[in-house]
């Protein structure tokens, strides 16, 4: 068994790919996030606000909560459009 050393990296596990917890559609590219946008009352119970600008993937994820801000029209929404009318 291998122990760590300072200085060293651990090796890279390769992270399971899972779908986001949340995805919410956006008509702008330049979306903001805070965890509790649908929380009544609820700022004090997500995160700091963060501003994210939805990439050439045509959506964003928030580095906090995972949410993802997909672009409607965009490249992440026609691929989801297409999955579902494919039955996948």
């Amino acid at each position: 068994m291998k122990h760590w050393q300072p200085g060293t990296r651990p090796a890279k596990r390769h992270a399971m790919t899972m779908p986001p917890p949340e995805t919410t559609f956006a008509t702008s590219s330049r979306v903001s996030c805070d965890g509790a946008r649908d929380i009544k009352g609820g700022a004090a119970l997500g995160h700091p606000r963060v501003w994210l600008e939805i990439d050439e993937r045509g959506y964003a994820e928030c580095g906090y909560c995972d949410r993802r801000f997909v672009l409607k029209g965009g490249p992440a929404d026609i691929a989801a459009n297409q999955e579902a009318s494919h039955g996948t």
